[in-house]
C-alpha cells in the first residue's frame, strides 16, 4: 500500500508542477491545489498508513492499549485543508477581478499590461 501511494503522490506532485507552469492563470491555481493535495497525502504516508483506534488512555491505565492511531497528522492536514480553501477562495476572487480589468487569463499577456 505504501508504495502504490508514493507513486500516486510522485505523479500528483509531477501534475502539479505542469500545472503551475502553464501560462493560464486558472491552470496554475488547479496546480496549486493538487500541489497541496500532495502535500497533504505526503504527510499522511509518511507518518504511516495504519488503522487504529482513538488515542484515549483508560482510567487506571498508563498507556493506550493496542494500536492506537496518530492524532498529530491528522491535525496538520486538517489545518492545512482549512488555509488551502482560504487561499483558494482568495485566489478565484483574485483571477476573477484580474479578468475583469485585463479581459485574459494568459498571464503574458496580463505581463504587457504593466505600465
Amino acid at each position: 500500500m505504501e508504495s502504490l501511494m508514493a507513486y500516486v503522490i510522485g505523479i500528483l506532485f509531477a501534475a502539479a508542477i505542469y500545472m503551475m507552469l502553464r501560462r493560464s492563470i486558472v491552470k496554475m491555481v488547479i496546480g496549486l491545489i493538487l500541489l497541496s493535495n500532495a502535500a497533504n497525502l505526503l504527510i499522511f504516508a509518511v507518518s504511516g498508513m495504519k488503522r487504529g483506534a482513538p488515542p484515549l488512555i483508560p482510567e487506571g491505565a498508563s498507556a493506550p492499549l493496542g494500536p492506537v492511531a496518530d492524532p498529530l497528522p491528522q491535525a496538520l492536514i486538517l489545518t492545512a485543508i482549512v488555509i488551502a480553501f482560504g487561499v483558494l477562495a482568495f485566489a478565484v476572487v483574485l483571477i476573477r477581478r484580474a479578468y475583469e480589468i485585463v479581459g485574459t487569463d494568459d498571464l503574458d499577456q496580463m505581463k504587457d499590461t504593466d505600465t
